[in-house]
């Protein structure tokens, strides 16, 4: 198979090589590739106007696999940009160099996970939310202050909601949920044994359990909603980075979109938290 970031260009290396109706997929691609990520293999299709085993065809004779993965391997090139190699921290990296290296990680592990999210599944993760009758968020290591940023954005939308980072707390408070609660399990990894047992005990006692994990993850059997962010950094060896940027970004997206779903009216909740805190801080300096 061919190395991910190199998909655009062996597309355009080999238009002229490919039969008629395959080009015609090539080029449906080519004017518009960050929608074939987001597009059924019908959808392209018929905006190729061609069949479906075309489009398959296509993307075997690619990568040497079906259009799933041929998705997954075109989001990954428009992410990438430059190899990730050229991104990993060497011993001898100046600091100006780490900076850089580290900023470019963020910025593509974010671009990927954009490219990679069904838009479908957040709306449904929003709607779920914005109806609960209690959010709960739970994280475990470097997911726990994700998990207590998650309540600090949402406490503000006037709902009742905690985060929980204890282990045993976590597995009380999800026996004690009820239909109609949203428990949110953030897990990059997805494979930390008490959270999938807690995401298994919140489930079984009703509540719609949103797992924001790997996609290839065992959390993943437990979840009502799975918003998945793959893996780009082996956190079994380093300390999750730009991981950790993503997630952060991801509640502030689900929290930005049920707070519009409360409606312009809800502006005076807002503008009232804002004011409570108006007096805590120095004046800004008159320029």
């Amino acid at each position: 198979m061919i190395k991910h970031d190199d998909i655009i260009r062996k597309i355009q290396e080999n238009l002229n090589t490919l039969s008629k109706s395959e080009k015609k997929v090539a080029e449906a691609i080519l004017a518009d590739p960050k929608s074939a990520i987001h597009s059924s293999i019908a959808k392209l299709a018929a905006k190729a106007e061609v069949s479906e085993p075309t489009v398959n065809r296509f993307c075997r004779s690619l990568i040497g696999s079906g259009f799933p993965d041929f998705k997954v391997a075109l989001a990954q090139s428009l992410a990438t940009g430059t190899p990730y190699v050229n991104l990993n921290v060497e011993p001898d990296d100046a600091p100006g160099a780490v900076t850089h290296k580290i900023f470019e990680a963020a910025k593509n592990d974010l671009t990927r996970a954009q490219l990679l999210l069904p838009e479908a599944l957040i709306s449904r993760a929003v709607d779920v939310l914005a109806q609960a009758r209690r959010i709960e968020f739970y994280g475990l290591g470097a997911s726990g202050p994700v998990a207590q940023d998650a309540h600090h954005k949402f406490f503000r939308l006037n709902m009742p909601v905690v985060a929980y980072t204890d282990i045993l707390v976590q597995r009380m408070a999800a026996a004690g949920t009820h239909p109609g609660d949203a428990v949110v399990v953030i897990s990059y990894t997805g494979r930390t044994l008490p959270l999938i047992e807690t995401a298994r005990v919140a489930r079984e006692a009703g509540a719609t359990v949103i797992g924001l994990t790997n996609p290839n993850s065992p959390l993943t059997e437990h979840c009502s909603i799975i918003l998945p962010i793959e893996e780009t950094e082996d956190t079994d060896i380093y300390t999750p980075m730009s991981s950790r940027i993503v997630y952060l970004t991801l509640i502030d997206a689900l929290a930005t979109g049920v707070l519009l779903k409360r409606g312009p009216e809800f502006n005076a909740h807002l503008k009232k938290l804002k004011l409570s805190v108006q007096d805590t801080r120095l004046p800004k300096e008159k320029k």
